[in-house]
């Protein structure tokens, strides 16, 4: 099993900066990959950013340019920088871990974007 702990959600206005963490726990050898999915209400989840164990990275296009995910191995830990926030980006993230053949989410952290 492995434990996913996040944190850094909050409120913040348009235009500003958060940094979200995700610490993982548990069974955490052979984990191919950690990333990040966001659920907005009323919206399926959806994918936001990844990065494998080699650090190749990939985002999904309303972020690309503004978020950067990046990984801590020595701490088994995600992290997501999250720039120029916008109300649209205003959701429940989740951290996830892929350690084949299952993926571990985490319990979401809410960020909120004011406008």
């Amino acid at each position: 099993q492995v434990q996913l702990v996040e944190s850094g959600g909050g409120l913040v206005q348009a235009g500003g900066s958060l940094r979200l963490s995700c610490a993982a726990s548990g069974i955490i050898f052979r984990i191919n990959a950690m990333g990040w999915y966001r659920q907005a209400p009323g919206k399926q989840r959806e994918f936001v950013a990844r990065i494998t164990s080699d650090g190749s990275t990939n985002y999904a296009y309303s972020v690309k340019g503004r978020f950067t995910i990046s990984r801590d191995g020595a701490k088994n830990t995600v992290y997501l920088q999250m720039n120029s926030l916008t109300p649209d980006d205003t959701a429940v993230y989740y951290c996830t871990v892929e350690r084949p053949p299952t993926t571990y989410w985490g319990q979401g952290t809410q960020v909120s974007v004011s406008s």
